[in-house]
């Protein structure tokens, strides 16, 4: 009876070492693959927006949320990433920088800032159907820098035909 007390510990040290590789091993592949999966070809999806209730809250990456940013909340992107988000619905688009995690609805790919939201028509609906495509650093940072520069002279609101042109010649002055 004693020598099969015994077995147990080591038996069960080894099951639960088995399951625990396991679990990691297979976590790590998934964040892994759906942030390639971003930075290889777009996102499609449901995205949301977030603003009163979270203003002023530290974010996942430790700076002050400010809903009238233009940053999002992905669930695998890296810190600082630049994407470019588009309305499928209007074909509206803006380029944003991650600096959250989330969503955390079920079947959400992305949650904006309000300004992001208002800038590509979604404030209004909540959620929308979205394309999000990885931008490459130096140029996010030159379009973010631009569309906030845009938003400081128009106002916020939902961007026209024009202001695209418009932050187009913006982006174009930086370079």
């Amino acid at each position: 009876m004693t020598t099969a007390r015994r077995a147990w510990p080591p038996l069960l040290a080894g099951c639960l070492g088995a399951v625990l590789l396991l679990a990691t091993t297979s976590c790590t592949s998934r964040a892994t693959s759906r942030a390639s999966d971003a930075g290889g070809r777009p996102q499609k999806g449901i995205a949301s927006w977030y603003g009163p209730k979270f203003h002023g809250r530290t974010t996942a990456n430790g700076e002050r949320y400010n809903m009238m940013d233009l940053t999002a909340a992905h669930k695998t992107l890296p810190f600082g990433t630049y994407v470019r988000v588009v309305n499928r619905e209007n074909d509206r688009s803006v380029v944003v920088r991650i600096n959250d995690r989330g969503p955390f609805v079920r079947g959400r790919i992305i949650d904006l800032s309000y300004a992001a939201a208002k800038v590509i028509g979604a404030s209004t609906s909540g959620v929308v159907s979205v394309e999000v495509r990885i931008v490459d650093r130096e140029r996010g940072a030159t379009l973010l820098a631009a569309q906030k520069r845009l938003i400081s002279e128009t106002g916020l609101r939902a961007w026209t035909d024009g202001d695209y042109r418009r932050l187009e010649a913006l982006a174009a002055q930086r370079t």
